[in-house]
């Protein structure tokens, strides 16, 4: 059965609108979660599938890790949101699991002119919930938190780019949690 027609925005506007304000949210105050329901495409989790229809279009280049990176996630995209599919270096956005997804240092981490010219890296993981590995804190934490990210150390790295660096979007099932590059990381 052909899934390209299937699993979009059913209504658009409520849903885009939801979901961007979803997104966000957990974008705001890093470390926290938020839920995706209602959308599903081929070989990606619901939350991932969520915030690619909102937040890309024909104009934002994405890369798709080499396990995204067939057919039937290609035409699903390219059906319901017209993003390009795009090289690491050139890509505004790009989501797959976090070994494929390194070296971080091949995407767009801004520039001292235009530090909104970075990429955006959805990171699909099996649970957000593991151990917690590392202590966030600063903009929209009013205390440090706990919380468990792939790799603390690059994370650390990332962050002292800023105003540089790149923003992550963990995702699990339904579930997103952001980490903006303005996020400070102490390993545990």
């Amino acid at each position: 059965m052909d899934t390209t027609l299937t699993g979009g925005f059913v209504d658009a506007p409520t849903q885009a609108a939801d979901y961007f304000r979803a997104a966000l949210g957990v974008m705001a105050k890093p470390g926290s979660v938020a839920a995706f329901h209602g959308v599903s495409a081929p070989g990606l989790p619901d939350a991932a599938t969520a915030l690619l229809l909102t937040l890309t279009d024909p104009e934002t280049p994405l890369h798709l890790a080499p396990s995204l990176a067939s057919a039937d996630v290609a035409a699903w995209l390219a059906f319901h949101t017209g993003a390009p599919v795009a090289d690491r270096g050139d890509a505004q956005f790009a989501v797959g699991r976090w070994d494929e997804l390194l070296p971080l240092t091949d995407f767009a981490v801004g520039s001292a002119e235009y530090p909104d010219r970075s990429a955006t890296l959805i990171v699909l993981c099996d649970a957000l919930d593991h151990r917690p590995n590392t202590r966030i804190s600063g903009p929209g934490l009013k205390a440090p938190k706990n919380v468990w990210l792939p790799d603390p150390v690059l994370m650390q790295a990332n962050h002292k780019l800023y105003p540089l660096g790149l923003d992550f979007l963990f995702v699990s099932g339904a579930e997103a949690m952001g980490l903006p590059r303005s996020t400070k990381i102490e390993v545990l």
